[in-house]
């Protein structure tokens, strides 16, 4: 049977000199032009081993050779770059590439790295699963991950997949769509999807904030505006919807726009024309709009607070967004993928998280959604001294977990010894010390938390700031994760 390779690279040229070569040794080659797409090619075809450019369009060499490697451990991937770097291709190595190759290619290097990766592998290929009673080791068994077009992670939960199916119908219309969810909770990332698996993928798509337009600027930034028409507009300015024209245009917290903008932009929708400010001429517009809220838009329209003429304009397709707290089992999805962007974004080398995160993870509600699991694994991977995320690198609200309703959704979350405790009508001496040791440590932590943001998280400064060793500083941190601080 022939080896089966799989190329992945946008050089066209690349692509057709290595097939040329391959195909000439018998074996089957299979070409991919972007990194997360191969991923589908790779469930369907199966290679022997898998040559791959490090800089991608829609990705880079770190992310998909972790995407691989959760689904095919035993696959061999060889990176090829222009890109020679030695801090790159040690990097790579250590997360499981086989061979790293620099550009120029030679064809002898490329054959034998090929032909040592097929000898060596003596696997079978196929994807990870979990055996009936096989030991567990101590990390947590691998979930697969679902990516998106435009490169993005989406979870496995059963709400998110009746999000992707819903994403697969609209995507391929026309109809204005609107998205409703908490903030940070990924209503970008999905109306991007839906522009990537629509027919006009290949032109402009354009977030606009209109929570962060004031009232005198926002018709100037969507609609644009000839010179000399306001106080300031010393140009002429092209609007986001005339640069999204062809596109998509994404309009996130729109209730937030003023009564006249509002107006403004129902014209547009009727008629699919612009007028800039101060202009005498229309702009004739073919674009598709989503909007999003973190509220819904049909409560905001029934109360006045929004046009409900302009609502039923735009709710031709609903999507809600689930918050990530009712999304549980795709908390350390999503915490490994943004482990793996900080690591390339600080030059860390930071494995995982340590068992007592994954915990607090899960029962933490995350108000902020996505983009505060984010910033705290940023934070996390910034702080972490060894292989893996401690508690003691985390931001002390979610080590307190004073989130106003929570309630408590992995069982065991905290042991009896991390319960509120108390004073009974007898009182105890264990008790009351066990208290107050609980809050003098928690008070410095809080001290140590804002040293550290005092000194821009240098631990050196801080441990100065504090008066302390930098010994000291990590074993006072140490002691706070041996005695969490109880719930009040």
């Amino acid at each position: 049977m022939n080896n089966k390779i799989l190329i992945i690279d946008d050089d066209i040229d690349i692509c057709q000199m290595l097939q040329r070569l391959l195909t000439d040794a018998n074996m089957e080659v299979t070409i991919s032009g972007l990194g997360i797409k191969s991923m589908e090619l790779i469930k369907k075809t199966l290679p022997d081993v898998v040559l791959c450019d490090y800089r991608l369009p829609d990705t880079n060499g770190s992310i998909l050779l972790a995407l691989i490697k959760t689904e095919y451990p035993s696959l061999p991937v060889i990176f090829i770059s222009a890109c020679s770097e030695i801090r790159i291709a040690v990097d790579l190595m250590r997360q499981g590439a086989f061979d790293y190759l620099a550009k120029p290619l030679h064809t002898g290097e490329i054959m034998a790295a090929i032909r040592k990766a097929i000898d060596c592998s003596g696997i079978q290929l196929q994807p990870i699963r979990d055996t009936p009673g096989e030991e567990k080791n101590k990390q947590p068994p691998v979930t697969k991950i679902k990516t998106s077009t435009a490169g993005y992670i989406f979870g496995n939960s059963p709400l998110f997949k009746e999000i992707i199916k819903q994403i697969g119908l609209v995507a391929p219309t026309n109809y204005s769509v609107i998205i409703s969810g908490e903030s940070g909770s990924g209503k970008e990332a999905i109306a991007n999807e839906i522009h990537q698996r629509s027919n006009r993928k290949h032109m402009p798509f354009i977030a606009i904030d209109c929570g962060a337009l004031t009232n005198e600027l926002a018709a100037s930034e969507l609609f644009g505006n000839e010179k000399g028409s306001f106080t300031g507009a010393a140009n002429q300015k092209t609007g986001s919807l005339e640069l999204a024209n062809g596109g998509t245009v994404f309009l996130d917290e729109i209730g937030n726009l003023a009564a006249d903008t509002q107006a403004a932009l129902l014209r547009i929708v009727q008629e699919r024309k612009l007028r800039r400010v101060g202009g005498i001429k229309d702009i004739e517009l073919d674009i598709r709009i989503i909007v999003a809220g973190n509220d819904r838009l049909e409560v905001a329209a029934k109360e006045g607070r929004f046009r409900e003429d302009l609502f039923h304009r735009f709710n031709e397709f609903s999507i809600q967004v689930p918050p990530l707290r009712k999304r549980q089992n795709d908390i350390m999805l999503f915490a490994n993928f943004f482990l793996q962007q900080c690591n390339d974004e600080l030059e860390k080398d930071v494995k995982g998280f340590a068992s007592p995160v994954e915990v607090i993870f899960k029962g933490y509600r995350w108000p902020g959604n996505l983009r505060e699991l984010k910033n705290t694994v940023k934070r996390a991977t910034l702080l972490a001294e060894g292989e893996y995320i401690e508690a003691g690198t985390l931001p002390a609200g979610l080590l307190h977990n004073k989130t106003d309703d929570y309630k408590a959704e992995t069982p065991g979350m905290f042991n009896s010894a991390t319960k509120p405790i108390r004073p009974d009508t007898k009182g105890t001496s264990t008790t009351l010390i066990s208290d107050l040791k609980n809050v003098s440590i928690g008070a410095e932590f809080e001290l140590i938390v804002a040293a550290l943001k005092k000194s821009n998280y240098n631990k050196s400064k801080a441990a100065r700031l504090l008066n302390v060793d930098r010994k000291t500083l990590y074993n006072k941190m140490k002691q706070y994760h041996e005695y969490q601080p109880r719930q009040v």
